[in-house]
């Protein structure tokens, strides 16, 4: 008897820690223009992402969020700079020798006197475009004094001869948000958006690299869905051939001549997903390795228990 009340207590005690709130010195959360309503004011966030500005070809922001629809929150707040998918336009505004980069530092610092700080979110920045990346970045620093620059890089393991420094980002900027995500991509095989595992070897080479004083390591909210099959794709003559007669399909259709025809496929889909209890064993294992800011895209697409697993110092 003496033996199971043991037993017992020891669960009961790991029950205990694993439910104890989290505390950090900074706890980021990207919101998004005209989702303010998912800012929880209670919630313990100490910086907001604002998302956010976008670039044109001539050197302007677009969409620039308006600081006071957040007026009645009392955290930072940062405008987001953001490049995703656009590699061509990305090198067009970071080459001075196209003669708009001073003009997009000037509207970024313009548009930065109602934020706390601005955040650089370019993602397709060639590696030819580095030493011009970190100039921009210095440049935008220097204008806007005090305010924080944070700038948000790609996940890694190691260093790769890209764009994406590590150390030389961290020399500049105030704080490098670390997007430790889509481990498992949409174009890739399933798997977790970021496991655990791969989540402490990418804080493990940011420390090292960045410092914890400088690093926030960012954590998923969304989940992501694969599907084994898909075929909504265009088809060429031979292959909708093969179709038809692998369907087993017996009538064509048409409409003003065109033919048509309908099958049903079954599709085995795999979901992995976020949830309190992983959110909170991936931010405990930042806790543990002396991370000491963490932050997460993005709000509105929650669990939301993870709140009462976080707090800040």
């Amino acid at each position: 008897m003496k033996y199971s009340t043991g037993i017992l207590l020891f669960f009961f005690s790991l029950t205990v820690h694993a439910t104890s709130p989290v505390a950090f010195d900074e706890v980021w959360a990207y919101l998004m223009a005209g989702e303010e309503r998912f800012l929880a004011t209670n919630a313990p966030i100490s910086d907001i992402g604002y998302f956010g500005a976008g670039l044109n070809n001539f050197g302007h922001l677009v969409g620039v969020p308006d600081r006071s629809k957040l007026n009645g929150w009392n955290g930072r707040v940062h405008l987001v700079v953001a490049e995703v998918s656009n590699p061509a336009l990305s090198h067009f505004c970071l080459n001075p020798e196209y003669g708009i980069r001073s003009r997009l530092i000037q509207s970024i610092v313009d548009a930065s006197r109602d934020f706390d700080g601005v955040q650089i979110d370019f993602e397709q920045v060639a590696s030819r475009d580095r030493d011009h990346f970190l100039t921009f970045l210095a440049a935008i620093k220097a204008s806007i004094g005090a305010k924080t620059l944070s700038v948000a890089l790609p996940a890694r393991t190691r260093k790769i001869d890209d764009a994406y420094d590590y150390e030389a980002v961290s020399r500049i900027a105030d704080r490098v948000i670390v997007m430790a995500y889509d481990e498992h991509w949409s174009g890739g095989k399933p798997g977790p958006i970021a496991t655990i595992a791969w989540c402490e070897r990418v804080s493990a080479w940011a420390l090292s690299t960045i410092g914890s004083d400088k690093l926030v390591m960012g954590l998923p909210f969304y989940g992501r869905a694969w599907a084994d099959a898909n075929p909504a794709r265009a088809y060429r003559y031979s292959a909708l051939e093969n179709l038809i007669r692998e369907k087993g399909i017996a009538e064509i259709n048409r409409t003003a001549d065109i033919p048509w025809f309908q099958y049903r496929e079954t599709v085995t889909v795999t979901v992995y997903f976020e949830d309190e209890r992983s959110l909170s064993a991936r931010a405990r294992m930042y806790h543990d390795a002396d991370v000491s800011g963490i932050a997460f895209w993005r709000l509105g697409q929650e669990d939301s228990q993870i709140w009462s697993f976080l707090s800040l110092r």
